[in-house]
């Protein structure tokens, strides 16, 4: 399934740290997928639900965030 999710930025940083995508090392095997890696407790992306091992399905950075 699939949830968006709003992640607004504090202090120029979402918080996360990513891993794969097309042309870059797979996460695992040969998966081009975007996957959260990392990302620290108590940071934007943690607070807005994100999980390590979730995957980025797609990214808008023309999101306003208030």
């Amino acid at each position: 399934f699939q949830i968006t999710i709003t992640v607004c930025s504090q202090m120029g940083s979402l918080g996360i740290s990513i891993a794969g995508g097309k042309g870059s090392s797979p996460y695992k095997d040969n998966d081009e997928g975007i996957v959260i890696a990392r990302l620290p407790k108590d940071g934007p992306a943690d607070v807005a639900g994100v999980q390590a091992g979730d995957r980025a399905a797609e990214v808008d950075v023309n999101v306003e965030c208030v």
